[in-house]
């Protein structure tokens, strides 16, 4: 059965992995870009399957009705998926107001606005997947990206509460959490803020954007496929760990989480009121 999707930011990385997937299967694609210069070939491939847009998702009017446009257009849209995203490294102290208020934009707010104003197309039409793009860092933080984790741990509390709302809807909602892989998103994309030597000690991240330094493990035409096979899945699965590295290092940080917050249920247990 041949599926409508859009995606977000489908010019290169998972988003154009996708893409080039579902149009080879029969799909159709409605893909936003910032500049159609890397998607040209798909254009001409897939004249009738593959919707590019022209979309920056920052402009918030236009994600409303980009959104609006394309159900109309379409008249159904089965997935949608919140690829688009970009990197930020470098101490919180580092990071200047416009580095902040972009990131949060496109991470956070951008994805929160389609899911909102898809869910009422998604209903009306009797259910659908979103699957939202997050990382590892949505559930591990490291030193030097503060403000990509806070994005993602932001996007993450926001879908889980949501898939509970909607779930009643047939409404299915995946949080992907990919980690390190071999994308533009690494090797190209990423922004790294003005440097400063007090902290030197955190710059370690630098060697992780250099390619000659060792390539990350992750196969993105794999983990593209992955995505693509969990809209099969029933109930939708609420989170997916691609990458055994990323697997590892979250199961061990929520280890060390719940154990922390084991020692504290004495001091929980005694700010309770004590009924007489």
């Amino acid at each position: 059965m041949s599926r409508t999707w859009l995606i977000t930011g489908v010019s290169s990385g998972f988003g154009n992995e996708m893409t080039k997937q579902l149009l080879a299967n029969g799909d159709t694609v409605i893909g936003t870009v910032r500049s159609t210069a890397k998607v040209e070939e798909l254009i001409n491939k897939y004249p009738d399957t593959f919707d590019c847009q022209l979309l920056d998702v920052t402009e918030m009017d236009k994600v409303h009705s980009l959104v609006k446009e394309m159900f109309e257009k379409h008249g159904r849209i089965d997935v949608i998926v919140n690829n688009a995203g970009y990197g930020l490294f470098g101490a919180a102290e580092e990071l200047d107001e416009e580095n902040i208020n972009k990131i949060i934009a496109t991470n956070l707010t951008a994805p929160i606005m389609i899911i909102h104003d898809s869910l009422p197309y998604l209903r009306k039409q009797g259910g659908g997947r979103i699957i939202q793009l997050s990382s590892y860092g949505g559930q591990v933080a490291f030193a030097a990206n503060s403000m990509y984790y806070a994005t993602k741990f932001g996007i993450e509390g926001f879908c889980e509460s949501v898939a509970q709302e909607v779930a009643k809807y047939n409404i299915g909602i995946t949080i992907v959490e990919p980690g390190g892989a071999r994308t533009e998103f690494r090797y190209g994309s990423a922004h790294v803020a003005n440097l400063m030597p007090e902290y030197d000690h955190v710059h370690g991240f630098l060697n992780m954007l250099d390619p000659t330094k060792g390539l990350a493990p992750g196969d993105p035409a794999k983990m593209a496929q992955r995505m693509i096979e969990s809209v099969d899945k029933e109930p939708a699965p609420l989170r997916m760990v691609l990458g055994s590295q990323a697997l590892k290092v979250t199961i061990e940080r929520l280890e060390e989480r719940v154990a922390d917050y084991k020692t504290q249920i004495e001091l929980a247990a005694s700010t309770d009121i004590v009924e007489e």
